[in-house]
């Protein structure tokens, strides 16, 4: 098992392990795809990713970032993604969704616009959260979501897949990681309910594995299903490893295929120190522990570092992200620099 070793799961082949992690372009209008995200998608799997991922793209307006954040909320979002998703299959790579809702970190400005929370007066909305409590000082208080709340967040995340199914995509990523409204509910830091959905960990995973239920149901049984995890919050008394297992054994049960293990981004000002790397270990835990399929993320910039981590069996998978870019061809490099012999798109091969 190394980098460049196909891997199937469910009934879906990945050419290789490396897979382009979501992140956000902050560069639709009203939730739908454009040339930008063609161009930025479509070259990643020119360049010889495995899996290309979306951005965290919301499942209603409310659950944006930002208001240029991408969505799947309606028909039109949806055939807005139908030739990139076509694109990125012929080239040879899966093409991926990363379904969110942004919760009580909702309604803020794009980073390049100074990143904080919008009035409404400025475009903003009321957010939405398991408690009312604001991400941080200077941050709107969200709205605590009500029994019905619950319930239509779960109807969008099904929604949405069932119209992820008919853009096109193979894999669907559910964002239960950095903050977002499922890690609100996950975390006893920023979930104070009381009822079914609060207090006791079996209840605070209830909403998380509902959405992953409801989401299973719909995609297709022989293609895969993702969910990106935070391992800790980096605080004590909060989401920690112990919990992610939990979870993710949970997860399994349901019929999630792969965790994809990343941390931090409940509250703002955790101290933790980076590196290389340093994420590795949560994604080796989780497989190890919850004997299910990880992807690892956090700094992996190296062929030989990425090469190290499937071949040690510390994840099943890369997830790459400044590196891809810094370099949307970064596969093809890397296998060049392992000895690995990998085809090159045929308009390219005078460069190989």
């Amino acid at each position: 098992m190394g980098l460049f070793s196909a891997i199937t799961l469910r009934e879906l082949k990945f050419r290789n392990r490396i897979f382009v992690s979501p992140m956000c372009m902050y560069s639709s209008n009203n939730g739908a795809p454009n040339e930008w995200h063609h161009v930025h998608l479509g070259s990643r799997a020119v360049g010889g990713a495995g899996l290309v991922m979306t951005e965290a793209t919301s499942v209603s307006p409310e659950g944006r970032i930002s208001p240029s954040d991408a969505g799947m909320w309606n028909d039109e979002q949806a055939r807005g993604y139908r030739p990139i998703t076509a694109f990125i299959a012929q080239n040879g790579a899966v093409p991926g969704i990363q379904l969110a809702h942004a919760g009580r970190k909702a309604s803020t400005a794009e980073p390049w616009n100074g990143g904080g929370s919008l009035s409404a007066t400025n475009g903003g909305w009321t957010t939405l959260a398991p408690s009312p409590l604001p991400f941080m000082e200077g941050y709107s208080t969200p709205r605590e979501m009500t029994q019905s709340d619950v319930e239509t967040v779960v109807r969008q995340f099904a929604d949405a897949a069932k119209r992820s199914l008919a853009a096109g995509f193979q894999v669907v990523e559910m964002h239960m990681a950095h903050g977002y409204l499922m890690h609100e509910f996950l975390s006893p830091l920023t979930n104070k309910r009381t009822d079914d959905f609060g207090g006791s960990l079996e209840n605070r995973v209830r909403l998380p594995l509902k959405v992953a239920e409801e989401v299973r149901k719909v995609w297709p049984e022989k293609w895969p299903v993702f969910v990106r995890i935070s391992f800790t919050d980096w605080v004590e008394g909060g989401w920690d490893g112990e919990q992610s297992v939990f979870l993710a054994k949970a997860l399994k049960k349901i019929g999630v295929d792969l965790i994809d293990c990343s941390s931090g981004g409940l509250v703002h000002g955790a101290k933790f120190k980076t590196g290389p790397g340093y994420l590795v270990p949560y994604a080796e835990t989780v497989r190890k522990e919850a004997r299910i399929a990880t992807g690892a993320v956090g700094f992996i910039t190296d062929p030989q570092q990425a090469e190290e981590i499937i071949s040690g069996g510390k994840a099943d998978a890369v997830f790459l992200a400044r590196q891809m870019l810094r370099d949307p061809y970064w596969p093809l490099h890397a296998a060049k620099a392992l000895g690995v012999d990998v085809p090159w798109p045929k308009q390219y091969e005078r460069a190989k």
